[in-house]
């Protein structure tokens, strides 16, 4: 990467990030290097190697190759103030990896109660397994956070917008809490991406994403990614490798490939995203749109003011339809795929109800009032935005169906 890649712009860094000569050679992309074992020229170069261990320097399979350091090396460069980042064979590890770095038995974790399930059930399923206590907090309650801060609280897992129900929380002011508390505060920024939301230079301590979604962008991969300053990054190297971390160099090579257009398919989701909201949030049918990104919703004056960008996230809840309506209007949805995952280039509609898994905060709200609140999320792809809301109108004449 040239000097006026390092510096450029975010679309510059996104196609210049990683790319060193000595790991791409004379093409555009560095070879797929696929291999176990590294050979030595001689002992002496392997009693050495011994001493060593940074990525460029080969060693074992295991602490990857060219292919795999382009991409951290990439990842790295687009998070501002990032020593280090730090490869996992899927999302969920690298929340894992990076929160077993920073715990031991006998601590208390944090968590946001809006966090993505799985991240919910390592905390209190695994963790409590190894002597580790999780505890959930409402994470718009900025005044009594400091509250639940004990001697034993050791790291605040933070995430922003909550994955189901998009509350943006105000992560500058919960991160220099943590820290007068001798906390490691740590955020899965999936959502915005480094992009749209630099957490390092926001006061987080570590910063995880899961790579499946956006930098991938083509839903043919699992990955996960943490990026930290020097302290964190070599501490979460040496666990990962401990735990035998790995991510295979195809799929490496996949990533680095979606990492190039991301920018670009981010500003567009993002923009069909808005629209598609404006639209909901005219519809009868709809109670709430819970798009942080949408003027007057939940969240926007902190989206706005925190974030430079978004992606196509975002979910709303119907008004006084019961479940069966609700998969009448899923299931009459064409453009939408239903399944699990975001970030891909296809538009995806999933059901939830998070009541069932709140325990620090109440679902839906007190303030809306009794009846049903049933929620739909919305993953919105590359299709066209006015294709995707003939789709949607298809859902809600659905609703009426019995």
């Amino acid at each position: 990467m040239s000097d006026a890649g390092k510096n450029g712009r975010r679309d510059t860094k996104a196609v210049a990030a990683g790319r060193r000569a000595e790991w791409t050679g004379p093409v555009v992309n560095p070879p797929i290097w696929r291999g176990s074992t590294h050979l030595y020229p001689d002992i002496e170069t392997f009693e050495n190697s011994k001493s060593r261990n940074a990525d460029g320097e080969f060693f074992y399979g295991r602490r990857g190759s060219p292919t795999q350091w382009a991409l951290s090396e990439a990842l790295t460069q687009l998070e501002p103030d990032a020593h280090g980042t730090v490869l996992y064979p899927s999302g969920v590890a690298a929340l894992s990896g990076a929160l077993m770095t920073v715990l031991k038995p006998g601590d208390v974790l944090l968590v946001t109660d809006n966090a993505y399930e799985p991240t919910r059930l390592m905390a209190s399923g695994l963790f409590k397994q190894f002597g580790i206590e999780a505890r959930f907090f409402d994470p718009l309650d900025l005044d009594g956070f400091a509250d639940h801060f004990c001697d034993r609280t050791a790291a605040v897992m933070l995430e922003s917008p909550g994955s189901l129900t998009m509350e943006v929380c105000d992560i500058p002011a919960l991160a220099s809490i943590a820290r007068e508390h001798k906390a490691v505060s740590l955020l899965d920024n999936t959502w915005a991406s480094s992009l749209g939301f630099p957490a390092l230079q926001h006061g987080c301590d570590i910063a995880i994403m899961a790579l499946t979604k956006h930098v991938g962008g083509h839903s043919d991969l699992m990955m996960g990614s943490a990026s930290a300053g020097k302290l964190y990054y070599s501490r979460l190297r040496r666990t990962a490798q401990s735990l035998g971390h790995v991510v295979s160099p195809d799929d490496a090579a996949l990533a680095l490939r979606g990492l190039r257009t991301m920018p670009l398919r981010l500003d567009k989701s993002t923009a069909s995203a808005l629209e598609i909201a404006h639209w909901l949030n005219q519809h009868p049918a709809v109670s709430r749109v819970l798009c942080p990104m949408l003027p007057g919703a939940p969240g926007h004056a902190l989206w706005k003011r925190d974030f430079s960008g978004g992606c196509g996230l975002f979910s709303f809840v119907l008004s006084d339809a019961d479940t069966a309506a609700r998969a009448r209007f899923i299931d009459a949805l064409q453009l939408f795929g239903i399944g699990f995952s975001w970030g891909g280039f296809e538009s995806l509609a999933i059901p939830y109800d998070p009541k069932s898994i709140r325990t620090g905060t109440a679902w839906p709200p007190e303030s809306w009032g009794d009846g049903e609140h049933l929620g739909i999320r919305l993953s919105i792809g590359l299709e066209d935005p006015q294709d995707l809301i003939r789709d949607l109108e298809n859902g809600f004449a659905a609703l009426e169906q019995i």
